[in-house]
């Protein structure tokens, strides 16, 4: 039996999973931070851990199984407490286990329990469509230091004179003026010209790595769960803002093909519309509560393919 998905699915309403005779991971708020070296800022998220000693039975995962599954309780709680059974084997025998979505576990040489977290999904649901921004940093000092250089080259030097000569040593003085307006005119400009061309960059990466992003959720199995929303062509039969994809395909007879095998299933499955990259999308059904669209994910996941993946409007 695998219950890794269920374990995922409970995380993100709850700060404590306790797997019968084996563990509990726990889930932690973290509020969001600045990695000053890479100048990124991380969105509030849960950070996952695990503790050994929180074994026993609190029914909230075997309850949670026998609802979806719709079976007894008792039977599911064998199942579960086999699974737990099977895993403490594995990691005596020096077995890694990997819960997907959630981390890796193993034994340290003092035969405890270590705990990896897999850190690739939010399970924060206040933070659903958020991702990491990276922004450059503005360099107040820059103009400073470069009006204190000029000052340097262009000094006022003031000598004491006689009243007879100094019918022309004050247009030097007004001639020395106005070219450090100018001057300084011309530096302002130049950095504030400088500051407007970093920001094109970075507005210029962050679409990059938007479409990178869409590029590993359209070709790859590994693609993650949540993107930075994206504008599309929306078919009339789309209820909400959240769509779980199918596939997208270049030929649109495919996505056709794709939509009335779905139906036959007993999907509620629709044509999308044409991404940017001129690909036909196809969506198993539509939500408007991202909650909702997620526990569908995950059933579409486990039950009918791994490389379904979500789609948010803005």
């Amino acid at each position: 039996m695998q219950i890794e998905s269920y374990i995922e699915e409970l995380l993100y309403n709850y700060n404590c999973v306790v797997v019968p005779g084996f563990g509990a991971f726990l889930a932690h708020g973290k509020s969001a931070e600045l990695d000053n070296q890479t100048n990124t800022l991380i969105p509030p998220s849960k950070t996952v851990s695990f503790n050994a000693q929180l074994s026993k039975n609190d029914g909230l995962l075997v309850s949670h199984i026998a609802k979806e599954k719709h079976l007894g309780y008792e039977e599911l709680l064998q199942e579960v407490e086999n699974v737990a059974e099977t895993w403490n084997k594995k990691l005596q025998r020096g077995e890694n286990i990997e819960v997907f979505g959630v981390g890796k576990l193993w034994l340290n040489q003092e035969q405890r329990i270590q705990f990896q977290p897999e850190n690739k999904i939010n399970y924060l649901t206040s933070s659903f469509g958020l991702s990491t921004f990276a922004a450059t940093p503005i360099q107040r000092e820059v103009l400073k230091e470069e009006i204190e250089e000029l000052e340097e080259k262009i000094p006022f030097i003031i000598t004491p004179e006689k009243r007879e000569q100094s019918s022309f040593r004050p247009w030097l003085k007004y001639a020395a003026v106005i070219l450090l307006a100018v001057s300084l005119g011309s530096t302002s400009y130049s950095a504030y010209e400088d500051v407007q061309q970093k920001q094109i960059a970075v507005q210029q990466d962050a679409q990059k790595q938007v479409s990178r992003h869409i590029q590993e959720a359209t070709f790859f199995k590994s693609a993650p769960l949540e993107f930075p929303a994206i504008n599309i062509k929306v078919n009339k039969k789309q209820l909400g803002k959240h769509h779980v994809i199918a596939g997208a395909f270049r030929i649109e007879k495919n996505a056709e093909k794709k939509v009335k095998m779905l139906e036959e299933k007993g999907f509620k499955a629709f044509y999308l519309g044409v991404n940017r990259f001129g690909l036909h999308q196809v969506a198993y059904d539509s939500f408007e509560n991202p909650k909702e669209a997620l526990s569908f994910l995950r059933k579409v996941k486990r039950t009918e393919s791994a490389d379904a993946w979500l789609l948010s409007e803005k």
